[in-house]
């Protein structure tokens, strides 16, 4: 049963919609069940070495150049659709930082990171990824905690696998395969004009 607040807010709703001829219109956002879950898999491509290297430490641990506990590194990798960088193509950067938060053996990393992408159907669009790295020989799991563009409000999780590396030029390149499994929650908006009747209008295509 609604409650007396509840009730209230929906009298002075319709109050305002029906007294105010300046109130064109109110929106207002309805949750359906069942998610669209999106598979995507990438490959992201670290140059570690060289002169074009995209990982780099930017502060070291003040407890020494042997430490990892309380260094900052920043990285900006190219993400591919395939392992091959002759034969692949550029879909994206996989950027953030991760921070050396453990002291135990093997030391923990902290990672927060972006899926930034700049080809294909998502071209513009993030993912948002937090997560701990607590061995360095395991596929490595993250949360899905966002998005923007075409994955707002999105949620999920990713699997980053290694794959192998390769040499160009002077520099060590790490490839890694990302799989990202997004949910997208679904939302109709249900728009009331008075004194026409309330019309659904979904926001993703079926």
């Amino acid at each position: 049963m609604a409650s007396s607040s509840q009730l209230l807010s929906l009298l002075a709703l319709l109050l305002a919609v029906s007294s105010s001829p300046s109130l064109l219109a109110v929106q207002a956002a309805v949750q359906y069940p069942g998610d669209r879950l999106t598979h995507i898999c990438v490959y992201m491509h670290e140059t570690v070495s060289g002169q074009h290297a995209t990982m780099l430490r930017s502060v070291q641990s003040p407890l020494g150049s042997n430490f990892m506990f309380g260094t900052v590194n920043v990285l900006d990798n190219e993400l591919r659709d395939g392992p091959d960088r002759r034969s692949s193509k550029l879909v994206g950067r996989f950027q953030g930082l991760f921070v050396g938060s453990g002291v135990v053996s093997p030391p923990g990393l902290m990672t927060s990171m972006n899926v930034v992408f700049t080809a294909g159907r998502y071209n513009g669009s993030t993912l948002a990824l937090l997560g701990p790295v607590l061995d360095f020989e395991a596929p490595v799991e993250r949360s899905l905690v966002g998005g923007t563009g075409c994955f707002r409000m999105a949620r999920g999780y990713s699997v980053m696998t290694s794959v192998g590396n390769y040499t160009k030029a002077d520099s060590v390149v790490l490839v890694d395969k990302i799989d990202l499994y997004v949910k997208i929650r679904r939302q109709r908006i249900i728009t009331m004009t008075a004194p026409e009747k309330s019309t659904p209008e979904s926001l993703f295509d079926e």
